[in-house]
């Protein structure tokens, strides 16, 4: 039996929640879930579609991209995976969607601004975008390279990962992140729901302006603060 069992299975039903969220068809997109105790984590294999997924398919690697368990090839976005868990290590689980709204937003190459307090709820920040990437590092690793631009976007914003969970990656999509692979998967679905939001103000109003600090605080706060208030 393979020791890492439950971290597979962890993996492998994250993924399974990104399709019966109708954030991915077909082959698109990944979860992966990190066992810091061992310096390992689990990935969907490349190109195998959700509804043949099984567990066991689940890939094992390090954090320099060796395959530490596994039959199958690791997802494309590995490398980027693994920069990520390298770098935040407060982070537990990373997911990766091409959902529909978010990646019109990426494709847009246009940050998500706070215009209502659902997106309010979750974080005090616009959501950012990575502007695409040149042509010489596309030309190099681009996984890897990928994983360097969304830290690189957080060290130059003075963002806070812990914080601000999510990112669009210019003309490619949103990566997410979370304690765990199942907080990832949420974080991608309330990224592609604020999207949508936030797509559909422009549509009725063009001038619609960014929620006020004083509303953007109190959501937030009520939520995530020393004195929260907000459920049981």
């Amino acid at each position: 039996m393979s020791k890492y069992k439950e971290l597979k299975r962890s993996c492998y039903e994250a993924n399974m929640e990104l399709r019966a969220q109708g954030l991915v068809v077909y082959t698109f997109g990944n979860v992966s879930e990190v066992d810091r105790s061992k310096g390992h984590f689990a990935i969907k294999p490349s190109g195998i579609p959700y509804k043949d997924l099984h567990a066991e398919d689940m890939v094992i690697v390090d954090f320099d991209n060796n395959i530490i368990e596994g039959d199958l090839r690791p997802s494309s976005d590995t490398k980027t995976h693994a920069w990520l868990y390298r770098n935040w290590s407060k982070i537990g689980g990373i997911a990766h969607t091409h959902a529909t709204f978010s990646v019109s937003w990426a494709q847009a190459q246009k940050d998500i601004p706070i215009y209502g307090t659902t997106h309010a709820d979750h974080l005090t920040k616009d959501i950012p975008c990575v502007q695409c990437m040149s042509d010489h590092l596309i030309r190099g690793d681009y996984e890897h390279n990928t994983g360097i631009q969304i830290t690189e976007c957080f060290e130059e914003r003075s963002l806070d990962y812990q914080e601000v969970s999510m990112i669009l990656v210019g003309n490619h999509g949103p990566f997410t992140w979370g304690k765990d692979a199942n907080a990832a998967v949420y974080h991608s679905k309330i990224l592609e729901v604020i999207a949508e939001m936030a797509y559909r103000t422009l549509q009725i109003n063009p001038e619609a302006v960014p929620l006020k600090d004083s509303l953007i605080q109190k959501h937030y706060e009520r939520k995530h603060g020393k004195d929260a208030y907000y459920g049981q």
